[in-house]
């Protein structure tokens, strides 16, 4: 029997455990620091309000991803973001966007049903609440050490999911003398990321706008971004909900600040956009700093495939260097097809 450790139960992991269903001889146990699944790709409800307050959507960019979510798992309560993305400059000017042939994705119940959906169709042990701190490499086998003590393991081999630079602090405290791990781990140090601040909020009117989203392209805008969930087939029975993104800088700049502070700039902010001031007064409000959202480059390939010799995985959006699920979602089926073709 080969036994498979994945640190982290993001959108690439759930896939790779997905093919890895298919292997027989083989058990999966999934370690995920949080209480939820999908990483990044988070959903959260609010009585019958249910939003996506991470990623928005999962783009159709990639055809296997599409069969994925088209034609092999459950298409049930799978909703298309059908209304435009529009954009706006750094004086808040709103224009028309360009039209764009692909599809915007997510669920009645929100996006973390693509990781839960996956799951579904395994049979991985997912551990949530428990906090990987430690990689050993001893013997041929890995093991990890979580939080409170406890000892995981041996896996005939370990996939690392986390961001970039909680990949790296794993890296750098890891038992494992092997050479390439320096290699590894200054190949994962180099990856950069942008950090998002984000408020959600919630009003008890409905706004009436021909887009559902609207992106600052000059990145010049203090938002980066701002989302209208009441678009989306069942997240909002009534009213409506923005999802307001901060850019890089204001989120750095602010990332500490008090949270209600920070709401309250972001409901001006996107009110002075969408050009309407009620939205200043929000009726509820949510909120959530991503230090590590999205990379913004990728790794050298070749310590990553150095460390495979090893037993050592590393898999999500960083490692493609793009900043999408969809992207995540690949790196996953690849990484799962790559441990069942190794192991």
């Amino acid at each position: 029997m080969t036994h498979i450790g994945f640190v982290g139960a993001g959108a690439a992991t759930a896939a790779a455990a997905f093919v890895l269903g298919d292997a027989a001889d083989a058990t999966v146990t999934v370690l995920e620091k949080s209480g939820g699944v999908c990483g990044r790709a988070a959903t959260r409800r609010r009585g019958d309000v249910t939003y996506d307050y991470g990623a928005n959507y999962v783009k159709s960019d990639d055809d296997r991803v599409v069969e994925l979510l088209t034609g092999i798992l459950d298409t049930g309560g799978l909703v298309e973001v059908t209304e435009p993305i529009y954009t706006f400059d750094t004086d808040g000017t709103v224009s028309e966007g360009r039209d764009a042939d692909e599809h915007k994705w997510t669920y009645e119940r929100g996006l973390t049903q693509i990781a839960k959906r996956l799951f579904a169709r395994t049979d991985a042990t997912v551990h949530r609440n428990t906090r990987v701190e430690r990689l050993h490499r001893a013997d041929g086998a890995w093991q990890v050490t979580d939080a409170d003590g406890e000892r995981w393991g041996p896996f005939d081999a370990l996939a690392l999911n986390p961001p970039a630079p909680q990949t790296a602090d794993l890296l750098a405290d890891a038992e494992w003398d092997a050479p390439v791990r320096d290699d590894l781990l200054a190949a994962v140090r180099d990856v950069e990321y942008r950090t998002i601040w984000t408020a959600v909020l919630g009003y008890p009117f409905e706004l009436d706008r021909p887009y559902y989203a609207l992106v600052n392209t000059d990145k010049a805008h203090e938002v980066g971004w701002i989302a209208r969930e009441e678009c989306k087939r069942g997240h909002v029975p009534g009213g409506s909900v923005l999802v307001v993104q901060a850019n890089h800088g204001w989120s750095v700049a602010h990332y500490d600040d008090p949270r209600a502070e920070n709401v309250d700039r972001l409901a001006g902010l996107a009110a002075d956009v969408i050009g309407d001031g009620r939205l200043t007064d929000p009726g509820w409000t949510d909120h959530q700093g991503w230090r590590y959202a999205l990379p913004e480059s990728g790794p050298e390939r070749g310590p990553l495939a150095a460390a495979r010799e090893h037993g050592l995985y590393c898999l999500g959006d960083w490692v493609t260097g793009e900043a999408r699920l969809h992207a995540a979602l690949r790196n996953g089926l690849e990484t799962g097809e790559r441990l069942a073709d190794a192991l």
